[in-house]
């Protein structure tokens, strides 16, 4: 269907829906009535000026897209947002022409469902025309505003000012395919409830189940879990964010997942303790360059890493790797025994860092997946379990997670590994790392990864607008507050500053956080680089 065939649309199901419901008789739901023909209304004005704006984009967009085989930009994926709210008007409203006459037709909650893509279709209209701001402002061809004031200032005050309850509650995830839907929606209730009785108990796990009792109200009443949810992400801060986010830690929980996830012969804990080590130049493997134990913030600690492998492999289970064990609790996971057949090494090793948004989550809550990798790869994994902010800032985390790599490739015959290739995975801001990792070991000078795997990194640390980023402003799993939290985490902000910083400033806090990455890399390559004209200073410790 076409931009104007839906807007046809869009008006004919509205135009005869408003003339029933007008002529509806008064009585027990006449108040109902009127609130859809006011829906109706409202909601054929927004189409008639958001129409013109959608075929504008639909003109032009294709202008932006990577290559002809990959149509796809943030100026399409707006107007395919809009679609898709248009969609379900149309679908709700031929929903109500085909049952209004019904005895089981509840005209109040239709009333409330049209009241809530209105609501939907009112933020939208306010999107694009920030979207066409900056298409007009923003120099020929590019996605990007480089500028943080002026329209990246319009950008943040937009999402100040917007409603955005009406995106989490009725319409939550209704721009994705409905397969999702139920579990956004699952979420959305989960997180609200878990807020309602946040601090009321001082485990996660006393939260959550007494959230499970709570979480029937936000279940059947939409508006009142949108309010809930603009609440929360607005004002609860990242020790909020990392409480709920690791209730899967919970042992409860685990135990749980575990049964149902892939059985792995080896699954063990390690912790690495802090020692200097050497390893060989990319350029000249002859020359060595020294490695440093991480010490950012807390001084030099161990890194803690989970090893999994589907098959036990030679060196998994010597007394060297055994000694770095560290006990979590249960029984230990990996098969000993001299009649114990041992696999030959693997010629690969993913090396994976969790998600999280930089303060939550472990291997522990990433495990039933990578087990399903180990068995599917026939690989061993290697997961980081790196320092979360805000007690642990930047970079720690990335000099714990580029530690491990470079631990893993002086020690793969401890990992059932060969040696020969290592891909590093990882979501969000394990993404994120699987990129600075292989930064830094560019800059070092030693062996690059032979693959990345990196599911929706954070890349762009700053505060620019574009179109793409509109989106954010309705994201329903992690909207553009909380991520401006997690990021000042990761960045040391204060948190006891964390309110008065908020929304331009906690932003600028990124753009700060980005500059001391790239100076962490400059000096890096530089010291590479002088690690290969002197001749004589192969043992110099970066």
């Amino acid at each position: 269907m076409d931009t104007k065939a839906v807007f046809t649309a869009l008006y004919d199901v509205c135009e005869e829906n408003a003339a029933f419901f007008s002529g509806a008789t008064k009585g027990q739901s006449g108040d109902a009535a009127q609130r859809l023909v006011d829906a109706m209304t409202i909601i054929q004005e927004h189409a008639r000026s958001l129409e013109p704006v959608i075929s504008g984009f639909a003109a032009i967009y294709h202008h932006f897209d990577f290559d002809p085989h990959v149509p796809a930009n943030g100026y399409r994926s707006l107007v395919k947002v809009v679609r898709c709210c248009l969609l379900h008007i149309i679908h709700k409203g031929r929903y109500i022409s085909s049952n209004r006459r019904s005895i089981f037709f509840r005209a109040s909650h239709n009333a409330s469902e049209m009241e809530a893509y209105c609501s939907a279709l009112c933020q939208l209209r306010a999107l694009l025309y920030l979207a066409q701001r900056l298409l007009h402002d923003n120099s020929h061809g590019n996605l990007f505003f480089q500028e943080e004031s002026g329209l990246s200032q319009s950008f943040l005050r937009e999402y100040a000012s917007m409603h955005k309850g009406c995106f989490y509650g009725r319409c939550v995830g209704f721009q994705f395919t409905p397969a999702i839907r139920p579990c956004l929606q699952s979420i959305a209730i989960s997180l609200v409830a878990f807020g309602d009785n946040y601090k009321k108990h001082q485990s996660g796990i006393g939260v959550a189940a007494s959230s499970f009792l709570t979480s029937g109200k936000y279940a059947i009443d939409p508006e009142l879990r949108g309010q809930e949810y603009e609440r929360i992400t607005q004002n609860l801060d990242v020790h909020f964010w990392k409480t709920f986010w690791n209730v899967t830690e919970t042992e409860v929980l685990s135990s749980l997942v575990s049964l149902t996830a892939t059985t792995v012969k080896v699954n063990r804990a390690l912790s690495v303790p802090p020692v200097a080590f050497d390893l060989p130049l990319a350029a000249d493997p002859t020359r060595t360059v020294t490695l440093c134990p991480p010490a950012a913030h807390l001084g030099p600690g161990p890194v803690q890493m989970r090893l999994i492998s589907h098959e036990l492999r030679e060196g998994q289970d010597s007394e060297k790797l055994l000694a770095l064990c560290r006990s979590e609790g249960g029984p230990i996971t990996i098969s000993l025994g001299l009649k114990t057949k041992r696999s030959p090494p693997s010629p690969w090793l993913v090396l994976h860092f969790h998600g999280g948004g930089f303060v939550a989550q472990t291997s522990k809550s990433h495990e039933p997946y990578l087990r399903s990798w180990s068995h599917d790869l026939n690989a061993p994994v290697l997961s980081v379990d790196y320092s979360l902010a805000p007690e642990a800032p930047f970079p720690r985390a990335l000099e714990e997670c580029f530690y491990a790599y470079c631990w893993a490739i002086k020690n793969h015959n401890l990992l059932g590994w060969t040696g020969e290739r290592v891909c590093l995975a990882g979501d969000s801001a394990g993404g994120n790392l699987c990129v600075t990792v292989s930064m830094r070991a560019a800059a070092h000078g030693v062996r690059m990864p032979d693959g990345i795997v990196a599911a929706y990194p954070a890349t762009l640390l700053t505060v620019y607008a574009s179109p793409s980023r509109l989106l954010s402003l309705m994201d329903p799993l992690l909207p553009l507050s909380v991520l401006s939290r997690c990021l000042s985490a990761y960045a040391g902000t204060d948190p006891q500053v964390e309110k008065q910083v908020e929304k331009v400033s906690t932003l600028s806090m990124v753009k700060r956080d980005a500059s001391l990455l790239l100076r962490d890399f400059k000096q890096g390559a530089s010291n590479w680089i002088h690690s290969l004209l002197d001749r004589g200073s192969a043992g110099t410790c970066i």
